[in-house]
């Protein structure tokens, strides 16, 4: 898997493409009911402007996603298009732990691939799964086995409201494997700053302008390969 955009060599094509309609849609001048302006959202070093869009504020479902700050951010883990000839069909999302990136294929030899944070050592699954089914702003309900760790977690045992500081964030897609809950997650994030590294109990993090993107994108059923295996991707 090689990149067909960089920071240095963007097409205007590609980039949009690998942004989605947002930054399209900020960038001709046109509105929509749920996105907000991005008039004061910061920028980095040469990023194009189309990533003003892509991670400027967000009105969702009764919330206000705050913008991304740029210049905190790795840009590498900023979403994009990239080239992908690997034997995995359309559709399938590859979480690839040891780059922190994740992969949703896509046909024509393309995947979009996203910036994660993984789980810390001692909590790593891998296998494959499927989407069982999708939600937006999702309750959290940690499980017995987190709460017995984290005792303070007990007033969340009935579950916690959706929420900008809920652990789930704006969206989760519900990994099963055999017809059982794998209890792990995608999900989005109010701490955008951890993607890239290892930080979460198990699930697989994503910055909510992201996992918005992947919800959008991704499939009910849709097979999910997560790989704990360094080199098994190569970029």
């Amino acid at each position: 898997m090689t990149d067909i955009i960089d920071f240095n060599g963007l097409t205007r094509r590609h980039l949009l493409a690998g942004l989605g309609a947002t930054a399209a849609l900020a960038l001709a001048g046109c509105t929509t009911a749920n996105r907000a302006s991005i008039a004061d959202t910061p920028s980095r070093g040469n990023l194009p402007p189309e990533y003003l869009a892509a991670y400027g504020p967000i009105e969702d479902g009764g919330f206000t996603i705050p913008a991304i700050d740029l210049k905190r951010m790795d840009p590498q883990f900023l979403r994009r298009e990239v080239a992908y000839n690997g034997p995995e069909a359309p559709g399938t999302i590859i979480i690839d732990t040891p780059t922190r990136f994740a992969y949703l294929i896509q046909p024509g030899g393309t995947a979009m691939r996203y910036g994660v944070g993984i789980g810390r050592d001692g909590f790593a699954w891998d296998g494959r799964a499927r989407v069982q089914f999708k939600r937006r702003w999702p309750r959290w309900t940690p499980p017995s086995e987190m709460i017995a760790r984290q005792p303070e977690l007990e007033q969340y045992r009935q579950g916690m409201e959706p929420g900008l500081m809920n652990p789930l964030g704006a969206r989760a897609l519900y990994l099963f494997q055999n017809g059982k809950d794998t209890l792990y997650r995608l999900h989005g994030t109010p701490e955008w700053w951890t993607i890239g590294k290892a930080v979460s109990s198990g699930c697989v993090r994503f910055m909510n302008h992201d996992i918005i993107d992947l919800y959008d994108r991704a499939a009910d059923g849709a097979t999910v390969i997560v790989n704990q295996q360094s080199g098994a991707i190569t970029v």
